[in-house]
């Protein structure tokens, strides 16, 4: 019986395509190429944070996301706000050490519990019933890795302790977004995720892009949001910088 992930005859195979092809076989590195023009590099080249930021804003209206800003210290009363806004728990965050890093702690484990709002942490040696907690939950917080302000896009990375079910199956989301995450668009979400694959050789199990709350275009081009996924969104904008 074969191995899982065991190869056989690929050699003779690509040798056969190539002799069929009449032209030798490409065995090595083929290396990138130098395009002359790269109008991608060019928009909103130079933009400041603050820049960026209003770029965003204004998309944001678009995409019928509420955006918000604060700082570390007021980041607890605008989560708890924007939490209260839409109906309470239960909450479902994923396991990250920023959290508590960004003065959490007290708001996701003491306040809200006192209040009987119920607060899930995704616990990956808990199986399906994360996503249980998940499908239940009112409300999915996650934190932006890098955040596209030309289309108010998100980038979430998936792994063991930050499950994609957390951005899709509560009925609402809120996204917490440091803004030195902000970037143009996706051509620098791109080469940042390369460096990253680079430095530590890996890469995310999944990686979503999100832009605002589920919504589809489908039907002669009437926007339907709330299809889906999540009926609305938020995104909290920290100023880290």
């Amino acid at each position: 019986m074969a191995k899982i992930g065991t190869i056989h005859n690929r050699d003779s195979f690509l040798n056969k395509i190539s002799k069929s092809l009449n032209r030798p076989r490409l065995s090595g590195p083929i290396p990138r190429p130098e395009w002359k023009y790269q109008p991608q590099h060019e928009v909103f080249k130079g933009a400041s944070p603050d820049e960026l930021l209003e770029i965003m804003k204004v998309h944001c209206q678009k995409i019928h996301t509420n955006l918000y800003e604060t700082d570390l210290k007021g980041l607890p009363a605008v989560l708890n706000e924007v939490v209260e806004g839409y109906g309470g728990g239960p909450v479902v965050i994923s396991k990250d050490e920023r959290f508590a890093e960004w003065g959490l702690d007290s708001l996701l484990k003491k306040e809200w519990p006192s209040r009987d709002m119920d607060v899930f942490e995704w616990d990956y040696t808990l199986g399906d019933e994360n996503v249980r907690r998940a499908e239940q939950a009112n409300v999915g917080i996650t934190i932006s890795e890098i955040t596209l302000a030309e289309s108010a896009t998100v980038v979430l990375f998936s792994d063991k302790d930050h499950g994609r079910t957390i951005n899709f199956l509560p009925a609402t989301s809120i996204m917490l977004i440091p803004k030195s995450t902000l970037v143009p668009r996706f051509t620098q979400a791109a080469v940042k995720m390369r460096e990253i694959h680079q430095q530590t050789g890996r890469v995310a199990s999944c990686i979503n892009f999100i832009t605002g709350p589920s919504n589809s275009a489908d039907i002669e081009l009437n926007l339907v949001v709330g299809v889906h996924g999540p009926i609305k969104a938020s995104y909290i904008v920290i100023h880290d910088l």
